[in-house]
């Protein structure tokens, strides 16, 4: 009887091993990826939907105590002082609102004088883009609290 060389055989079991100890690594990597996305997304979604739940802890700056949030600012004319809020949440004339974006920007307004269409409006819904004059400067992409 004829015997071969053992050394082929070896090499290919190296090699599939080899391959095995790369398919775990790229495996385990892709999971951590996929996990760390869905975390993070995650996360966001529960920081997006807080809303306000009482008085202030007195932990924060800024983190728990900003209320409802109720829109964006996606439009500032600087000459009349009016900000352009896309709603979504409903707000009536008279509510309190917070304003907070940028390193300085963070001030409270009663909501007054809103109008859409050039039309002054006592409640704006959910979807509405609202024009209304706001006490200090701000900038597109500010967030609106309701408090």
């Amino acid at each position: 009887m004829a015997s071969f060389p053992k050394q082929p055989c070896s090499l290919a079991h190296k090699a599939v091993a080899k391959a095995k100890k790369s398919i775990k690594k790229v495996a385990k990597k892709v999971v951590k990826k996929v996990a760390k996305k869905t975390t993070k997304k995650a996360a966001k979604k529960v920081v997006r939907e807080t809303s306000f739940q009482g008085p202030c802890c007195g932990e924060c700056e800024k983190g728990c105590c900003e209320g409802k949030l109720i829109g964006r600012i996606t439009h500032y004319f600087s000459n009349i002082e009016v900000a352009v809020i896309d709603l979504t949440a409903p707000l009536k004339d008279g509510d309190t609102i917070r304003v907070i974006g940028g390193q300085d920007t963070d001030f409270e307004q009663e909501a007054k004088s809103m109008q859409i269409d050039h039309k002054e409006v006592k409640l704006a819904k959910k979807g509405d883009s609202v024009g209304m004059k706001v006490d200090k400067k701000v900038h597109e992409g500010y967030k609106v609290y309701k408090i």
